[in-house]
């Protein structure tokens, strides 16, 4: 929240309290707020400044800043929006990073929060109403340039301007004509087609025809002739001259830095260093298509202000293009594209200067009287039924051999296995297959359980979800599934077993006979495991509880920072390695002499709490492969409608990434898919310091698991759409319901026996209860990459589909009662259960359901800490009963706002009201 002082416009007072956007303009040498009314409305004559202010899914607020400059804009208006975007800046404690946009250069980040595009108009914004009269309407030509996110560009009403490489939308009082040059993109002509809607909506109320028009084919359509018509008759559209190559600027990478006078000194070129950036000085880095402005974090406003101007008066000199991107940076706040022009950027920097910032920002809450507490951590759920059928097979020798029921769930990290889990989905059983490759496997193994894993789920009805990971970089729902595990040392592999041969290596493969070391971790009964380590002291953490076997005799160790349930999941553990010990427990510090002798002496371990890395909001990129290249780009703000079926994309969240592939995108192996994933991770777009070994999932267009649909606000009709990306969209825009928006999945029949590497089949599902090294894949040779930019997205979580009785972790999950017993004889055929039809909007509550049926309490009631509870509430939705009065005042926005917000982003807002 940007705080009032002497040094900070009055405009700028409480902005940035807010997720969202908020927008000034520049109006007779002073600010004034644009109204939400008009956002996304931009005069050519005018400079804004917008600030968009998101919720990450660590807690804290994030802002960036831009400042908009219209072609048309005076020199002292776009320096005032310049001057009070460094004001806001420093109003929000320096954490803002900053772009300059220009009118038809916007950076796609920008583009991304006015989807589906903004259209500039001509003329200066006023404050003041203004007057409509009768004008004629006027007939306008746009081309539309991009996939993602859309250019949109105003250009002459004449036939010379259409060509064969662009779509053109000509809107007309009555009707709208969409003309698609021949060489254009799919994904591009279905973005203009948004377009198209945007401009019926609110340009014509909705009221008016669509017409598309495909360049090259002539044939008695009158919507053909009309449009053609306009243009003074048909003509065929000269063919493009060869387009010369593309003007490559100069690759060279220039550092200046930026004297208290403006001036610019020129201290290294390409091959550069962190420290030649000094705190208390202001930097110019120039790499020609886009221009840095690095300013250290001891220096004034002045400065800032000074070393800006000096930037842009460099690139006007220049004579640079109005493309050229500028972006201002504070110490701390580096983008991973400003970092890659460094050489040995630092990993591991200093704390973060936004954290210190958000610190002075809070006091100032504080002083100010608004309540400012740290948001809790997200308990662990699982988003698919976990009453699901659980098979694992061992690699050895190139062949599977499947491990029987009751050994399934101890692992052997000197081995590699393939699991395949099967659940009942929304309507049919659905499949996931995880690679999960030991830390002491051998590279064959691991080629082998890969290559066997993609075979079978390509032959797979279905397309099932396939993952590859590493011991000890399992996903949550990799332990769900089993919900107990037990992960041994050594292994039966053949090539485990002749690779320590070889090496001379002792064979620790465990054996009751000998000491073993087991660390308990865990959340819940239906989430522990056991793992043993090395069986030495610093192996030891006081984060843990341990149990220590020494032959016949057992020890629990209970570290200092554990908690009670900790103390359960040992006792849980204990129970199922072996129910017959007798351990002798012991807690941290009081140790008898057997204990550490066992362990080979008492030496240094970890006595500190385990912090947990902060794990930043997810981010979505587009894959662009071709020969010796490998390009990614990413999607900023992005929806479920950012999922195009002729695109493969990667879902980076951090702790694993998610490779969706398109329906007609060029991709049809899953071991393709895989290695896209694992150049993805050698890449670390973003700096994040990605491990190798970060488990990569491939996903199938159409058959998404709720643990990846949780990232968007899912609608399941558009998942399932036949056709290419314009059929999808012209279909929706007209609201066909031919077979050309037919969903796909009740076209095919629910099945639930697929075939298993061992020829079995899946025939029941158990009742075991709710919530349960580098890749051996070759490597994409000859590739380049070419990235763009970073940042946060957002949506919420979806529903999952509740099949059995009894309770559900996933709070928002409707019941559906089933009579039908799930598990059959092994000799019966398999019978889906009836169910009724589910809702999929079933768990948002409509803000207007609360008030229709007159159930409001007060805040007070409502909280989970209340002595008056509020009687039969929906605990899971207590916000929904506050009136829309108080909603808005608690959580600074009305209810519609609050339930568009991702699922963990509403928990988190509820969590910090006590309402959660």
């Amino acid at each position: 929240m940007a705080f009032y002082s002497k040094d900070v416009d009055s405009a700028f007072h409480g902005a940035g309290a807010k997720p969202g956007l908020e927008i000034w303009c520049i109006e007779n040498l002073r600010l004034v707020e644009v109204p939400k009314s008009c956002h996304g409305k931009f005069y050519s004559g005018s400079a804004y400044v917008v600030l968009s202010t998101s919720v990450l899914k660590s807690g804290p607020l994030e802002h960036d800043i831009h400042y908009w400059i219209g072609n048309d804009a005076n020199q002292v208006d776009s320096a005032l929006a310049s001057d009070k975007a460094l004001e806001l800046d420093a109003a929000l404690g320096s954490c803002t990073v900053q772009y300059r946009e220009v009118q038809g250069q916007e950076t796609e980040k920008f583009l991304s929060y006015f989807k589906p595009c903004i259209i500039p108009v001509e003329g200066v914004y006023s404050s003041q109403p203004r007057k409509v009269n009768g004008e004629t309407y006027r007939v306008t030509l746009l081309t539309c340039k991009g996939d993602h996110v859309v250019h949109v560009k105003e250009v002459p009403f004449s036939r010379s301007s259409l060509n064969h490489n662009d779509v053109f939308i000509l809107d007309t009082a009555s009707k709208i004509f969409l003309f698609s040059g021949c060489n254009s993109s799919i994904q591009e002509r279905a973005k203009a087609l948004e377009v198209v809607e945007y401009i019926k909506e609110n340009k014509h109320s909705g009221n008016c025809e669509v017409a598309t028009i495909e360049d090259g084919k002539m044939v008695g359509d009158s919507d053909v002739g009309e449009f053609w018509s306009l243009f003074g008759g048909y003509a065929p559209i000269p063919r493009d001259s060869a387009l010369p190559g593309q003007q490559l600027v100069d690759s060279t990478v220039i550092l200046f830095w930026i004297n208290l006078q403006g001036k610019l000194s020129q201290i290294g070129t390409n091959s550069l260093q962190k420290d030649m950036l000094e705190r208390d000085k202001c930097y110019m880095l120039d790499c020609g298509a886009e221009v840095f402005v690095w300013m250290g974090r001891n220096t004034s406003v002045t400065e800032r202000k000074t070393s800006i101007s000096a930037a842009e008066d460099f690139l006007r000199k220049q004579d640079r293009s109005n493309g050229t991107h500028v972006t201002f940076l504070t110490e701390g706040l580096e983008t991973s594209m400003f970092k890659s022009n460094f050489n040995s950027w630092p990993q591991t920097a200093e704390t973060k200067l936004y954290d210190e910032g958000r610190e002075k920002v809070a006091a100032i809450f504080k002083q100010q009287g608004y309540e400012v507490k740290e948001l809790p951590e997200e308990d662990v759920q699982s988003y698919i039924n976990c009453r699901g059928t659980l098979k694992v097979w061992r690699v050895n020798d190139h062949e599977l051999s499947l491990v029987p029921v009751s050994e399934q769930t101890k692992l052997y990290s000197g081995d590699c296995y393939i699991v395949q889990y099967t659940y009942p989905g929304n309507e049919r059983d659905e499949s996931l297959f995880y690679a999960w490759l030991g830390h002491g496997s051998v590279l064959e193994d691991r080629t082998d359980v890969i290559f066997h894993m993609s075979a079978i789920a390509d032959s797979t009805k279905g397309d099932p979800v396939v993952a590859q990971v590493s011991e000890t970089k399992e996903p949550t729902q990799f332990f769900l599934i089993f919900q107990t595990l037990i992960v041994y040392k050594g292994g039966s592999s053949a090539g485990y077993k002749k690779f320590i041969a070889e090496s001379g290596i002792e064979d620790n493969t465990y054996d009751e006979k000998k000491t073993a070391l087991f660390r308990v971790q865990g959340t819940s009964p239906e989430n522990m495991q056991a793992v043993q380590v090395d069986h030495v002291s610093s192996s030891l953490n006081s984060s843990y509880c341990y149990i220590l076997q020494i032959g016949t005799s057992v020890f629990t160790w209970i570290g200092n920072l554990t908690s009670s349930r900790d103390h359960d999941l040992l006792d849980r553990m204990l129970e199922l390695i072996n129910p017959t010990w007798q351990p002798t427990s012991v807690r941290e510090g009081s140790e008898p002499d057997s204990f550490w002798s066992s362990l080979g002496g008492k030496t240094e371990y970890p006595r500190e709490k385990e912090m947990k890395k902060c794990i930043e909001d997810p981010h979505l990129f587009k894959f662009a492969s071709t020969e010796g290249d490998f390009k990614v780009k990413e999607i900023y703000s992005f929806t479920q409608d950012d999922l195009t079926t002729e695109d493969v994309l990667v879902l980076d969240c951090q702790k694993e990434i998610f490779v969706w592939v398109g329906r007609q995108s060029t991709i049809k192996s899953k071991q393709v898919a895989l290695n896209l994933g694992l150049k993805f991770l050698e890449t670390d777009i973003l700096e994040e310091d990605l491990s190798l070994e970060t488990p990569i999932y491939v996903i199938t267009e159409g058959r998404e698991p709720p643990f990846f649909t949780c990232f968007f606000e899912w609608d399941p009709l558009k998942a399932n759409m036949h056709g290419n990306s314009f059929e999808r969209k012209l279909a929706a825009l007209k609201g066909k319901t031919s077979s050309g928006s037919a969903p796909l999945r009740n076209a095919r029949r629910a099945y639930s026996r697929d075939t298993t590497p061992d020829r079995s089949r899946s025939r029941s599902v158990s009742s075991n209860g709710w919530g349960r090294s580098v890749s051996p894949a070759p490597n994409i040779s000859g590739s380049q990459l070419k990235f763009s930019g970073n940042n946060n997205a957002s949506s919420p979580t979806p529903i999952v589909r509740k099949l059995f009785t009894g309770s559900s972790p996933y709070q928002d999950s409707p019941v559906v009662e089933s009579t039908t017993q799930i598990t059959v004889p092994a000799d019966s055929p398999v019978v889906e259960p009836s169910t009724p039809p589910l809702n999929e909007n079933s768990n948002k509550i409509d803000p207007s359901e609360t008030t229709s049926n007159s159930l409001i309490y007060p805040y007070q009631r409502l909280t989970v800490v209340s002595r008056d509870p509020a009687p039969g509430i929906d605990v899971t939705k207590r916000e929904a009963y506050l009136s829309e009065e108080e909603f808005a005042e608690k959580f600074g926005m009305p209810k519609a706002a609050f339930y568009k917000l991702a699922k963990w982003r509403q928990n988190k807002l509820k969590m910090a009201l006590d309402l959660f």
